[in-house]
């Protein structure tokens, strides 16, 4: 069985004080460190997005990672899981 198939998406929203702090540019750089890819994004709303794919336990793994760097601004996460879709090469910052 592939690695692929072990793979999959989490699309976590941040609320909080998360714009504006270095949420985007702290997440790329935690990301490195991680066998993931995606991105992260600011929302309209005033939330953060990251979308990334992985095993989950390297997910898990990420996400607190980033939770760590960002308490002091973090209020809340919700996270929805998925098929991963291999779409990304590299984790990125978008606008």
């Amino acid at each position: 069985m592939s690695t692929a198939s072990h793979k999959v998406r989490w699309t976590v929203l941040f609320s909080g004080h998360v714009q504006g702090v270095g949420f985007r540019y702290t997440t790329r750089l935690v990301a490195r460190g991680f066998s993931v890819t995606g991105y992260v994004r600011n929302t309209r709303d005033g939330r953060v997005e990251i979308v990334a794919e992985g095993a989950p336990e390297e997910l898990e793994r990420f996400v607190q990672a980033v939770e760590n760097e960002m308490s002091g601004y973090i209020q809340d996460r919700k996270v929805d899981t998925a098929p991963a879709t291999g779409e990304f090469y590299d984790f990125q910052v978008r606008y």
